[in-house]
């Protein structure tokens, strides 16, 4: 069994899905106060229900009742964290809650964090990078650093020959605030002319893409796609010769840089949480050292440069096939459970 974030919340089991959302910033807090609470009730119940004797909660790390009802009817508790939840929860809190409600809240999340790792019979972090920076050392006798993420290997593949792609840099993901979305929009702006900017994504920030980048829009300069299905990922990365990912550091490790790497589009992306352990600094990708529009800019023409690019391209897809392949990331949690049994 497993458990997503306060925000969308997943009961799952080979037969069906439950969902339960909970969260947007622009509701009352006390609304999602009450939500919160419910979803770990209906939690409980659905744990009670299942005859499974390990439960994984994965994201939901700050949900006490039901990691403390699980416990106290003799089920083993799991707890992996999609990362710096607090964090995250902050940054947008921040844009639409007065100070110093924010940081209230988001240290009161973090309290919830801490009593589920002390609860918690293991803990699962996708690197050892990530456990470092959310400060998870004190867990040391019940952490474990490598439950990785997974890619289809076969959906996110190579289907454009790296030596066969544009100039098209891009981002993919939620245009909002962990994003740094107004960074990017102001480093798309200053690229020389023959390098495209795609945005691929939807969220807070479309509209002030769309209406700063207006004649960057109109010259083809820069594309703002929008959402895109699932199907169609794959295809988009397929157009890059480069995914930037300038991150807050509220990430776990970003599927969309495994995607990528999978379809042999190296990562320019902040060194936050797991993300050293695979964007490697010229050997699978590389690492953003400022976020200043004149520094991104810089790099990404530097990098688009590279005489070793298309190899760095198959030193990423390889890195995927060989430690966050379906099979790799089994065997992996195979290994983790049967140590906690």
């Amino acid at each position: 069994m497993t458990a997503n974030l306060p925000s969308d919340t997943t009961l799952r089991d080979e037969h069906n899905v439950v969902e339960y959302s909970s969260s947007g910033t622009g509701e009352h807090v006390l609304v999602e106060a009450v939500r919160f609470l419910l979803n770990q009730l209906r939690l409980c119940r659905a744990i009670y229900r299942r005859d499974e004797t390990t439960v994984l909660f994965f994201g939901t790390t700050s949900y006490v009742l039901p990691v403390l009802f699980s416990r106290l009817i003799g089920k083993a508790v799991v707890v992996l964290p999609r990362g710096d939840v607090p964090l995250s929860l902050r940054l947008r809190w921040e844009e639409s809650l007065p100070d110093p409600l924010p940081r209230v809240l988001a240290g009161l999340v973090s309290l919830l964090e801490r009593v589920n790792y002390r609860l918690a019979d293991a803990v699962v972090t996708y690197t050892p990078a990530m456990a470092e920076q959310l400060g998870l050392g004190r867990y040391r006798e019940k952490l474990h650093t490598n439950g990785a993420r997974f890619v289809d290997t076969e959906q996110f593949d190579v289907r454009v020959p790296f030596d066969e792609r544009e100039q098209v840099v891009g981002f993919i993901g939620r245009l909002d605030v962990e994003k740094r979305v107004p960074e990017l929009a102001a480093a798309a702006r200053q690229l020389p002319d023959d390098i495209r900017f795609v945005f691929v994504g939807d969220g807070d920030y479309r509209e002030m893409l769309e209406r700063e980048l207006a004649e960057e829009i109109e010259c083809g300069k820069v594309e703002v796609v929008g959402w895109v299905d699932r199907e169609e990922v794959p295809e988009q990365l397929n157009r890059m010769r480069l995914q930037v990912v300038p991150s807050h550091p509220t990430e776990g490790l970003p599927t969309a840089i495994l995607e990528g790497m999978a379809c042999g589009t190296p990562a320019y992306a902040t060194p936050v949480s797991g993300v050293p352990d695979v964007v490697r600094e010229g050997e699978t990708g590389f690492l953003i050292d400022g976020v200043e529009e004149s520094e991104l800019t810089a790099d990404i023409t530097s990098i688009l440069e590279r005489d070793d690019l298309d190899q760095i391209s198959r030193n990423g897809r390889a890195l995927v096939l060989d430690e966050y392949s379906f099979e790799a990331a089994v065997k992996r949690y195979r290994t983790i459970l049967t140590e906690i049994d």
